[in-house]
This record gives C-alpha cells, structure tokens and sequence, in this order.
C-alpha cells in the first residue's frame, strides 16, 4: 500500500520513531544494479540517477558488502572510518577508560561528544553504558552491538531532534539488523598480528525460515580475543622508548624525599636487593638535580593495547501475518561479554583517613619529614592477571508491537520496547589503611606544623612483598552498574494525504511515552576513603519522557519538494519538568534529472545527562595554577606555579537542556548510473552546553578576590573562595566543581563523496571516495570569555580538521580483490596540546597519516568464499612526536601500536541463494 513512497524516500517508519521523510535516501557505497529491500527500508543502486533518490539531508549508508571489503571486523572499527567521525574518544588503552568505562566504546559525529550522537538499533534507542563518560556525561557503548548480524548502518550526521527528540544534536548512527534468512550461513574468521599477541577467533551463525504466515531469522555471534601487552610491542615497552632524554629515565617504583622533594639515596645495597623485580629490571636509578632511587624502565610497558575479550551476542526477530492484513512482530537481541585490560601497576603513599594525598610525614626513625612512594612488581602481585580490570556485560533488548493498515492509506504501527545493559566491573586496588600500618606501622599523632607521626624503618619499604603480604593489602573494588530504556510507540503514516502538481504529500506522526534510569550501584567503601588515591561518586536516578512528532514530505512540483518536521518533547525527571519544541525543514529541487540541489534547517535540544544531574559527591585528579601565589610573588611566569590538585564534584539537578541550530547546504550530480558526485556543507551551533565549572576559572576568581581585585563579600568571590582547599602551607590542594549550562561550541565544514562503477570484460571495478573538512570549530566556556578555535596552535583540543578514506574493489567472476585506505588529517603534537609550544619548538602539528587494508577473496562455489584481509597493510606505527614525553609516548585517542594484522574469513552458505 505504502511501496511508492517507501521507495521514493527509503524508510517511512523506524520502529521507534516517525519517519525521517526527508533524509533516508541515503549516500551509499552500494553500486549493485538491483534493488535490495528489507521490509520497509529500500536501498536502491539502480540504473536510475541517484540524484533522483537523494533527500534534502546527506545519509551515508555502510552495508554487508562494504564493510567486508573494508577489512574491518568490529563495529568501532567501522565507525572510527567515518570521516565525519571527529571527536577524540577513549582507546582500548586509555587511561581514563579504564578508570570510569573499562570495556566501552565510543562514537562521536563532529566531535560534539559522544553523548550527542544518538546511537540506534532498528530504528530504536538502546541503554545506555551504566557508567559515564569520563566519569562525566551517559553514552553508547557501540561495542556491544553484534557486527554479524548487521545488514546496513545510516548515519545522519546533524541535529534531528525533530525527529528523533533529545540527544539527536550531532547526528544519528542507525544499525540495521538482518530480518530476512533464506538459508543458514557460517562466518569463521582468525586474526593475529603479524608482531604476535592480540589473536581472535569470531564464528557467526544466521539463519532463518519461513513458514506460511510465520517468517523468522536468527543469529549467533562468538568472540574469543586474546590482549595484545604493551610490552609486546617495541615501540612502548620501556621508559627508554620516550622522544625526550628527560623522561627516559626509570620509573620511580621505590622512592623515598625529603620535605623539599629532594631524594633520598637509598643505597646501592637496598637496589640491588630488589633486582629480581619487574621481570630482573630493578636498579639504582638516578635523576638528574633530585638524587637516586630504585627504579625499572621496563614496569612502564605493563598495560593492555587491546583489552581480553570472550563473549557471545544473539539476535532474532519474527513477524506472523495476520488474517486481516497486519502483521505481529518481535526482535530480540542478547549479549554476554567478559572484558580484561590492564592499567597499571598498582601503587602507594601515605593516604590519611580524611583522604589527604599529600603524602608527608614526619619520621621518628631519622627525626624528619619525608614521602615516601611505591608500585608493586609482578612478582609482587602474582602476575599480571591479578591486577587486570574486568567487566562482565550482559546487554537484552526486546521489542514488540503490531503493524498493519486502516482506512487504505494509512499504515499503523504500535510496539513495546526495553533496552538493559547491566555489568560487573572490578578495579584492583590498594587499601590505604592496612598498607599505611604494613609500610610505616601505627600513627603516633600529630606534630606541631601538623605532620603525622610515624616511627618507619626505610628496609620495610624497599623489601619485596610476599604474596601473603601483597594480598593483605589489596582488595578488589567491585561496582554493579545498570542501566535501562523504556518506549511505547504508536505511528501512523500516509503516501498520499493530498495531491500536489509533483505527485501525492506523505505524512507520518508518532507518539512517544518512555523512561529511563541507571544506577551505578558502586562498592559502598569506593565511596569513603578506603581505598588508595580512589573515591569514587555514586549516582542513580531516572526520568519520564513523552513526545508527540509529526513529519509532512510535499511534491510542489515535479522539480521541487519541501518536507516539514515538529516535535514536542517533555521530561521528567527531579522534582521537575522539562519541555522542548524542536523543528525542521528541507528542500529538494532537481533542474534536472542528474542533478540534486538541497538544503535542510533544523533545531535540536538534549536534556541534560542523568549522571550530570543524580551524580553524588566523588573525587578525581587534576591540574591547576595557583594565580593567587603567582600575582603576590609577581612572577612573570604562571606555569611554575602548576600544581596537581584532588577535584571533587557532585551532580546538579538545576540544569537546563542544550540546544542548538543547524543547517546543511549542498547538491548531488550523477549523469550516468556508475558515476556520482556530491558535496554538502555543514553548520551546527550548540548553546547552553552543559561543562564541568572550570578550574582554571576559579583560580583566576580566588586570586583576584584575595588580592582585592574584587569584592570579597561579591558573590563570586563568596563561591569561588568556598570551592578551593589550601593545605596548612596556604599550598593548593583541592578543588570543588559542579556541573553547569554555560558553554557555546560552533562546527562547519564540507562533506564530499564521489563513487564510480565502471564494468568491463576484466571484471567490475568500484572506487568510492569521502572526504570530510572542518572550516570551523569554536569553543567558549562562559559568556564574555575569547573564543577558543579548536585547531589554533595551543588550542588545548586533539582533533583533526581533515579525515578521508577511499576503497577501489575489483570483482570478477570467483576471484575479487579490494584495496581500502585511510587518512587522518594533522594533529596537534603534545606541547600543542598542552598549550605550552613555543616558536622554535617541534611541530606543532604531526603530519597525516595514512593506513591501508588489503582484501583478496574466492569464492569456491555459490555457497563458499574464503577471503583474506592484510589490515595495516604498510604495518605502520604510531607516528613519532618529538614532544610527546608521557607513556605510551603517542597519541592513543587516534593511533595504537597494534601494527599489521591479518584476518582468515571462511563463509559456508547452506541452502538459499547465493552468497
């Protein structure tokens, strides 16, 4: 009934939400000359021009076929190859993934943040990763979702809360599941790395059948992932690898100074007692103006490049026809994931109960003050299994719901949906009371400038621990966080409401009512100060939703068609309510059949993050400068006055929603079926951006407040003097932020991607280019503050104002062969990074890169193929940065040392058509 406009738009309903009328005739790699069509959703690569199919917004479309010639196996993998994928998201051996979401992965369209990406699957929302974002902001941890079971992913990069409500700002990334099955099809695929470690073994099953009113398909996914060690890898596996002389030296493993930080000389003797350490690489180590230590260069290269991974995803999905014309339907999708990466070493100094690190002490046993600091070794531990963090995941989503059609015209749908995702995360840790007594004994008070007092023999901390001992004082801190999603659905749509000059007006419209929650469930003693250097926030709340959407695709003539778009969002949620009209428009004009000229305005809004506004009160590290200090010194340099402070924070159930506008602008010329061309700019300004407070800010304010600069009884002054903690030497030491509305960020560009099929007696080749510049990314913290351009010179930012890829395929009869290449555009060198390069310095900027996959294939018979991919072809590592000083020594948010790796797939069909 619907057919004409499903095909003339390509997707008039996604389960969960109204249809994207406008923007679902997608830019896609797929040149084949047939039309494939899963039930509503139609992608067609025909001989028709594709510009007689595009929509007035740009969707890019990754199907089965080109992600397989891409040589790529997972699905951030994928997603990191999209061009307009910007932002600079966790690795699998970042640091601060492992601290606050150990296992999850990001997606993070024009580098807005992950959190402003809606992540779909058929059509609706998933659950959240139960924790947040840099302990910050909520997420979609997109590597739970099954690759082997996808048939095509839609990506709409740009603001479409109009039809999709909140979290819809940057764009919206749509995983098509499979739903039909005509035979059972086996995947077998092995990899490893041509350097060793990080093996894989992935076996797929799909199937299906059919019988009479009843069709049904199914799939089952299985990983077994081995880690890939830091020290596997030459690039990282000692301190000595570091670009910069003055950080090659050893790690501090053993450490003793003085109340100035001038080290005190352990001796020869006492290093060489622990030699057996960090696999026989302990000794007597030196830096240079501070004194000797015990150290090892080689205790650095202990973490996990790619982390361990066993686990399982299945999927299904059914649909009955009814007597009547409709049709039941139900899908079903289940995950379990175990996940084991390594950080670090664990380590240790003075914690005292009230949580201070400072780490001083006066000594009894030498009648001074001193610090002393440790990390256990290996041999310490047992091995480095015991210091892994792991997750258990298990993810379950259902959905239900019957379609059919009224009245001729109109077709219904209504479903019921829920999406969990629960996990089992454990961190090893140090527990600060039991290793204070076992290192220094029992506290014998307080002196008179306020140092505790203890009475420490120097051979307890340079004596290696028994395993007995090491277990005395570690405990794992275990957390069981949550999180869930809810939606009733009820759409209705229409290919011809009314007449017009250019054919029949659609319209679809939807009713949404929905909840959602998490609750991070934390150890109950991660939230005191039990463990070492850990105090952690809690967090749960969740919040009520309802909208009411409606959409309006009009042929004013046969050149030109306009389409509309409104929505009314409401939340719930603290006590309060929240409501947010969005809107959107789009234009369609072809002056000729080859050519697309098309435009789209929309706007958008995000209600704030549930942890941004349930999270308790918790701790993390970071840095600041003490202006105050720096002004009265009146000093002409700040930077010596940087010091590392305890942050604490807590949510804020007074925030407001984000917003923001944007356009896109742009045209699509195909003169023949196997050639095409397009190219359209984009524009996205975001305000009332939800960010921590700055620290820097507040420091400023304290300053000028101390200084009589402002009034002290001023508000400001009254905040920012309550949010900062100064030790007993009137030295920097803590610092207390909220989250809040405050920031603007604009980004602008130019999205451009040709495709050309050319078909000859040698086979078919394809080439499909895509290329993605950034004119513009700006970024201001409050009102009145200079804007910041994210890709100046010491901006602070790591992103890349350029990202291309290319993929050239040849096919013929059984043989087929396809090349697929990379580019990331220049990024800022660390002391860019840092903000502190200076004319004359290296950089600042490392230069592009470029990466290359190789895939050759045979097929054996309609129903077997074998093909091999050559990932990494040129097997190349991260590039040197003559700035990058800390471990790994490179930038992980963009590289990793994993080097070239070759992957062995196998696919059997048995039954149905060919493969």
């Amino acid at each position: 009934m619907q057919r004409k406009l499903v095909q003339s738009i390509q997707t008039i309903l996604l389960l969960s939400a109204p249809a994207l009328l406008y923007a679902q005739d997608a830019t896609t790699t797929n040149t084949d000359e047939e039309a494939k069509s899963v039930g509503k959703v139609t992608v067609t690569g025909s001989r028709i021009p594709r510009a007689q199919t595009e929509g007035p917004a740009p969707v890019t479309v990754i199907t089965e076929k080109d992600i397989k010639e891409s040589g790529m196996t997972t699905v951030p993998e994928i997603l990191k190859s999209i061009t307009q994928n910007g932002g600079d998201t966790q690795s699998q051996q970042s640091a601060s993934g492992a601290d606050f979401s150990p296992g999850a992965e990001q997606v993070d369209l024009r580098a807005l943040g992950p959190n402003r990406t809606l992540v779909l699957v058929n059509g609706r929302r998933i659950a959240d990763f139960p924790l947040p974002f840099k302990g910050r902001s909520n997420f979609t941890d997109i590597s739970s979702i099954p690759t082997g079971m996808i048939e095509r992913i839609e990506i709409l990069t740009g603001s479409a809360s109009a039809i999709y409500g909140s979290d819809a700002i940057s764009g919206v990334i749509n995983f098509i599941l499979k739903k039909k099955a005509d035979g059972t099809t086996v995947d077998l695929r092995l990899a490893n790395t041509d350097l060793g470690g990080g093996r894989s073994l992935d076996v797929g099953i799909s199937s299906g059948f059919s019988r009479g009113k009843l069709n049904t398909v199914f799939g089952l996914d299985l990983r077994d992932k081995s880690p890939l060690w830091a020290y596997e890898r030459e690039i990282q596996d000692s301190t000595k690898d570091s670009p910069r002389a003055n950080s090659q030296m050893a790690r501090r493993s053993y450490l003793r100074t003085d109340s100035r930080g001038r080290y005190i000389d352990p001796g020869a003797a006492a290093c060489a007692a622990l030699a057996g350490q960090n696999q026989g690489n302990t000794y007597y180590a030196e830096r240079r103006s501070y004194g000797r230590y015990c150290g090892t260069d080689t205790g650095i290269g202990y973490g996990t490049i790619m982390s361990k991974r066993k686990g399982a995803n299945a999927y299904a999905a059914m649909n009955y026809a009814l007597d009547n014309g409709s049709e039941l339907f139900a899908d079903m999708q289940m995950g379990h994931h175990n996940i084991a990466l390594f950080r670090d070493v664990r380590s240790w100094s003075l914690m005292l109960p009230d949580g201070d690190e400072s780490g001083y002490f006066f000594n009894r046993a030498t009648n001074r003050v001193e610090l002393w600091q440790r990390q256990f070794s290996p041999e310490e531990m047992g091995g480095l299994e015991t210091g892994m963090v792991r997750t258990k995941q298990d993810t379950f989503a259902l959905t239900a719901g019957i379609r059919g059609t009224v009245r001729e015209n109109w077709d219904y749908e209504a479903s019921l949906s829920h999406s969990q995702y629960k996990a089992r995360i454990s961190w090893p840790q140090i527990i600060s009371s039991k290793a204070n007594m076992l290192f220094l004994g029992p506290q014998l008070g307080t002196n008179a400038a306020g140092y505790p007092i203890f009475n420490a023999n120097s051979t307890r901390l340079y004596t290696p621990l028994t395993r007995a001992e090491y277990d005395s004082i570690f405990a794992n801190t275990v957390y069981h966080p949550k999180s869930r999603t809810e939606t009733a659905t009820l759409s209705l749509s229409n290919d011809a409401l009314f007449q017009l000059p250019g054919g029949n007006a659609g319209f679809a419209s939807a009713l949404e009512i929905g909840q959602q929650a998490y609750d991070l469930n934390p150890d109950p003693r991660a939230l005191e100060y039990y463990y070492y250097s850990w105090k952690d926030s809690d967090g749960h709340g969740s919040r009520n939703r309802w909208a009411l959407a409606s959409e309006l695709r009009m042929p004013v003539t046969r050149m030109l068609n306009v389409s509309l778009a409104g929505r009314f969002d409401q939340y719930r949620f603290a006590d309060r309510a929240m409501s947010k009209p969005t809107y959107s428009a789009g234009i369609e004009f072809r002056p000729l059949r080859t050519v697309l000229i098309r435009g789209s305005y929309g706007t958008a809004f995000r209600a704030p993050d549930l942890h941004y506004v349930f999270a308790g009160p918790g701790n993390d590290e970071t840095s600041g400068i003490d202006y105050y200090n720096c002004r009265k010194d009146q000093a002409e340099d700040c930077s010596d006055y940087d010091y590392g402070l305890i942050r604490s924070r807590n949510g804020n159930k007074d925030l407001n929603a984000e917003t923001s506008k944007s356009w896109t602008a742009g045209f699509v010329w195909s003169p023949t079926s196997w050639f095409n061309v397009s190219a359209d700019w984009f524009d996205i300004r975001m305000a009332n951006e939800v960010q921590d407070m700055s620290v820097d800010q507040i420091l400023r304010d304290e300053a000028s407040c101390r200084l009589g600069q402002l009034q002290i009884s001023s508000p400001t002054c009254v905040d920012a003097l309550s949010r900062i903690t100064r030790d007993m030497n009137g030295e920097l030491y803590g610092i207390h932020v909220n989250p809040i509305n405050v920031a603007r960020e604009n980004t602008s560009g130019v999205d451009v991607s040709a495709q050309f099929r050319l078909p000859t007696r040698a086979g078919t080749f394809k080439l499909g280019l895509h290329h993605t510049w950034v004119k513009m990314h700006d970024f201001q913290q409050y009102a009145g503050d200079l804007v910041e351009d994210q890709f100046a010179v010491n901006g602070g930012w790591n992103i890349p104002r350029t990202r291309s890829s290319a993929t050239l395929a040849w096919d013929f009869r059984r043989v087929s062969a396809s090349l697929y290449a990379s580019r990331i555009g220049k990024l800022p060198n660390y002391w860019n990074y840092a903000e502190i390069w200076e004319d004359g310095d290296p950089g600042p900027y490392q230069d592009a890169t470029y990466r290359m996959n190789l895939t050759l294939g045979y097929r054996f018979s309609p129903h077997a193929r074998i093909s091999i991919t050559a990932k990494n072809l040129a097997n190349k590592m991260p590039p040197l940065d003559p700035t990058w000083s800390s471990y790994p020594y490179y930038n992980t948010s963009w590289f990793d040392a994993v080097g070239r790796e070759y992957v062995l797939n196998f696919s059997y069909k048995f039954g149905g058509k060919p493969l």
